[in-house]
């Protein structure tokens, strides 16, 4: 990269995996020159050429990078904006954070791992507002369209409870799987009741939920817990949040908890280590290639929300395709917001609070990916 060239203002990592290569191709679309940024250019090189459509009329640089704060901080001195696809989050996300704090950039990624949330919120939330920075994990379909729901609902007064449900068609990609698998092991999931985490009852199974838009009943999960019960505790409107999530793909669904338990039981007397080696181990066994393109036609996404309070009712539904060009179309957007004006929120936020419901819902409307919501009020 020549001294004289200035630095690319947002910086894409894990850019040859399944979801950022979506980003990349967003921002495409938005005009934004970005740099793709991962551990193997020789990756990097062939993902940008074989999948990333339009890619030559992109203004982006290819650059392999080691995973220490030290490589991160001098990759990202002179950005402003960070997009981080890289999982498990809990085990690769700190340098990546550390480094944006070190250099003034923004951050958002992908995340769906409530612990790391939570150690985000903790341990790095009023670092970032002190710096005047975003730091917004989870602007991801499966969490951040969710939100969407749930704060329009939410624009009714007097509603304290979000009772959440997140389906979409189609298999989770090679780090989805991982992540699920390691955080299963080695992390316990919440919800929020009276604006405190409860754990979910970890040998519970799977649960059956009526969603909207067909007769049979789905199986789901509480998936981690997810991201709601994190961004909604320190709203005063909320008080309760329980979110339950899966595929469309029930023999896919029916095989999961049996996957996890024998995983677990598997790693329970190893070390950190050799337990994380493991349990990648496994995840490559359930799923070792990337999904293909997806395709609006068998990839829909449905995102349900009851919220409730003690005399009001809300429900809303988002009908939508494509869950992982909505995720690469969100993070695309962040960036072009960040690049031209402040966040609505620094330091810890959700997308929804950082940028706007309305405002997040409008992008993903304009590029096709979700119907307009179904909202239904009793007051």
């Amino acid at each position: 990269m020549s001294n004289t060239t200035p630095k690319k203002p947002v910086i894409v990592y894990g850019a040859s995996g399944y979801t950022g290569r979506l980003v990349c191709e967003y921002l495409r679309e938005y005009g934004i020159p970005f740099i793709a940024a991962g551990r193997s250019k020789e990756k990097l090189d062939a993902a940008m050429q074989s999948h990333v459509p339009g890619i030559e009329t992109a203004d982006f640089e290819v650059v392999e990078v080691a995973h220490t704060v030290e490589a991160l901080t001098e990759l990202f001195r002179g950005a402003s904006v960070v997009l981080n696809t890289v999982g498990p989050f809990a085990k690769y996300g700190p340098e990546v954070v550390q480094a944006c704090l070190n250099t003034g950039c923004h951050y958002t990624d992908t995340t769906g791992e409530q612990d790391w949330l939570i150690t985000l919120d903790q341990d790095f939330g009023a670092k970032f507002a002190k710096a005047g920075l975003l730091l917004s994990p989870g602007l991801a379909q499966m969490y951040t369209t969710g939100e969407i729901a749930a704060q329009l609902c939410l624009d009714t007064p007097g509603l304290d409870t979000l009772d959440i449900a997140v389906f979409w068609g189609g298999s989770p990609t090679i780090a989805s799987t991982q992540t699920i698998l390691v955080n299963a092991a080695t992390s316990k999931a919440f919800y929020l009741e009276q604006n405190q985490y409860k754990e979910w009852q970890p040998d519970a199974g799977l649960y059956q939920l009526a969603i909207p838009g067909q007769h049979e009943m789905a199986l789901a999960l509480p998936w981690g817990g997810t991201s709601h019960p994190v961004w909604f505790k320190r709203d005063p409107r909320v008080a309760n949040v329980k979110v339950l999530g899966g595929v469309f793909n029930k023999p896919l669904m029916l095989g999961v908890p049996q996957i996890v338990a024998a995983a677990l039981e598997a790693t329970k007397d190893m070390n950190s280590d050799d337990r994380y080696a493991a349990l990648a181990q496994t995840a490559a066994g359930v799923m070792n290639t990337m999904p293909p393109r997806e395709n609006p036609r068998i990839n829909k996404s449905v995102d349900s929300v009851h919220a409730s309070g003690p005399l009001g009712r809300a429900h809303c539904v988002i009908y939508g395709n494509c869950n992982y060009k909505q995720t690469g179309l969100m993070q695309a957007f962040a960036a072009s917001w960040l690049l031209q004006q402040p966040p609505k929120r620094v330091g810890f936020a959700s997308g929804c609070q950082a940028f706007g419901h309305q405002e997040l819902l409008g992008a993903l409307r304009a590029f096709g990916l979700v119907q307009a919501p179904i909202l239904t009020v009793q007051n």
